[in-house]
């Protein structure tokens, strides 16, 4: 099947290819692992990495459009072994405009542990609203991963969830909030690992966590953007 590529979609293409290179520059990635895609607004198609590809070729033109069942729509190469678990979540999340997954050292260590990161920072406030919950393990391939995703976000203010023995997987509005999702988590793993090792986070009230997460999602930073 062939797509006539609008210009939305090639932006998204190029878009999600150049995301690609953020996850590399906050050292998320390591190989050829990791992913970003981007749903495409308005229709039932997302835009996603091939299988395998070293980062450095990645470019707009070999980025892959899948329906939202997983089935290549354009595209020359096979579809990241991800696809099903992205597609997932956008066929029961449609407020969900981007997922990213990644390996990232400190965010994938508390996902080996199978424990939640706990809310010690004003910065975790601010971005994820509380704890960094812990998702159930699947196996690579199917759409397991992504009911995994999806029990554990739905309804929850996070936009991250570390997948037992597995990594990170992130939401956002689009791709580029999930990717910052993702450089987030990793920022947050690491500082709350150093924190242990010094000794005791201090907890943070409730009603203190709130507050933050209120004044960083509705007043922070610049209207419109």
């Amino acid at each position: 099947m062939t797509l006539d590529l609008d210009a939305e979609v090639a932006r998204l293409r190029e878009q999600v290819a150049t995301l690609h290179g953020e996850l590399v520059r906050y050292n998320l990635v390591a190989w050829t692992a990791g992913n970003v895609s981007a749903r495409v607004p308005g229709r039932e198609l997302m835009v996603i990495k091939p299988s395998g590809v070293s980062y450095d070729d990645l470019r707009a033109d070999n980025m892959i459009v899948c329906d939202l069942d997983g089935v290549v729509v354009e595209g020359d190469l096979s579809p990241s072994s991800d696809t099903a678990a992205h597609a997932y979540v956008y066929r029961a999340m449609p407020e969900v405009g981007g997922v990213v997954h990644t390996h990232s050292g400190y965010a994938t260590a508390w996902a080996a542990c199978g424990e939640a990161i706990p809310c010690h920072l004003t910065a975790q406030a601010d971005e994820f609203g509380g704890e960094i919950p812990v998702g159930p393990f699947a196996l690579i391939g199917g759409d397991d991963i992504g009911k995994g995703i999806v029990a554990t976000l739905s309804g929850h203010r996070s936009p991250a969830v570390l997948m037992r023995n597995h990594g990170v997987f992130t939401i956002g509005r689009d791709a580029r909030a999930a990717v910052k999702a993702a450089v987030m988590c990793e920022d947050v793993a690491r500082t709350a690992h150093l924190a242990r090792t010094l000794g005791t986070p201090v907890p943070m009230a409730q009603a203190d966590i709130d507050s933050l997460y209120d004044r960083y999602q509705n007043v922070y930073g610049q209207p419109g953007r």
